[in-house]
């Protein structure tokens, strides 16, 4: 029987649909969360969200092979497009072929979701190196905008190297926020977040870095494509080396005038 699952938008509750699809055989084409629920023609059927059955299926892929049930993890983490039909599919051909669906990297259950996957391991990459922090009054905040939510998997790099700091990392576009304080941590939903002016130290530091960043490059191998290959422009918008002056005006300091233009003669 085909169907539409509507659940809590949890990975708990995804696993819930997987469960329920088994038990009452029916194939889910579509799956909508709370924040998207949409009128269709087919028949819609809501899954409540149970631990327990959550549980089991996460430990069937696991003991079908570890790798899968970390696929699946992160694949609902990604920004794929019905990735919850993706995974879906996935699953089901998992546990009809096994453990060697994994060899069949090109198989169109598998291949999407690798993609995916990869998708989001590069961006947590580059999000490791590219996060900038800055201090106010004792706690370090921090701003990305990532396509996959990547908070998740950047938690681990960032509480374990900044155990004793009290920071809080926001996710413009899943407007979700990494808060640590004392090692322990927490993601918590945050609608907007606006950070604000930088104490005339902090602005110090900031001007500080934009020119260490300025200066040690060699004018003489300046290459624009190759610095977008490994800085790519969309992660600009957060880091303090390419931020205009506003960024580095303490509360309270006005902008310098513009001086006036030269004159050639």
């Amino acid at each position: 029987m085909e169907v539409i699952y509507r659940y809590d938008g949890t990975f708990a509750g995804f696993l819930c649909c997987i469960f329920d699809s088994y038990l009452y055989k029916e194939t889910p084409i579509h799956f909508q969360d709370t924040d998207h629920v949409q009128p269709s023609l087919f028949h819609a059927r809501w899954v409540g969200t149970d631990p327990r059955h959550a549980r089991r299926v996460l430990s069937t892929l696991g003991k079908i092979a570890p790798y899968a049930k970390e696929l699946v993890v992160k694949g609902f983490l990604t920004c794929a497009p019905e990735r919850e039909v993706m995974l879906y599919r996935f699953i089901r051909a998992l546990l009809d072929i096994g453990k060697p669906l994994l060899r069949q990297l090109s198989d169109d259950a598998v291949l999407p979701l690798l993609k995916a996957v990869r998708h989001l391991d590069g961006e947590v990459q580059f999000l490791r190196g590219f996060t900038r922090f800055s201090e106010f009054e004792g706690m370090l905040a921090g701003e990305i905008r990532p396509k996959n939510r990547v908070l998740p998997l950047l938690r681990p790099h960032f509480c374990d190297r900044m155990y004793n700091e009290t920071f809080l990392l926001y996710d413009r576009t899943h407007h979700e926020a990494l808060v640590h304080r004392g090692g322990q941590w927490a993601i918590v939903p945050m609608d907007s977040f606006k950070m604000a002016a930088p104490s005339a130290a902090e602005a110090q530091y900031r001007r500080l870095w934009k020119t260490f960043y300025d200066t040690i490059e060699i004018k003489e191998r300046h290459n624009p494509k190759l610095r977008q290959t490994h800085m790519p422009k969309r992660y600009w918008e957060t880091m303090t080396e390419f931020q205009d002056e506003d960024h580095f005006q303490s509360a309270g300091t006005a902008l310098p005038e513009a001086p006036p233009p030269t004159q050639n003669f």
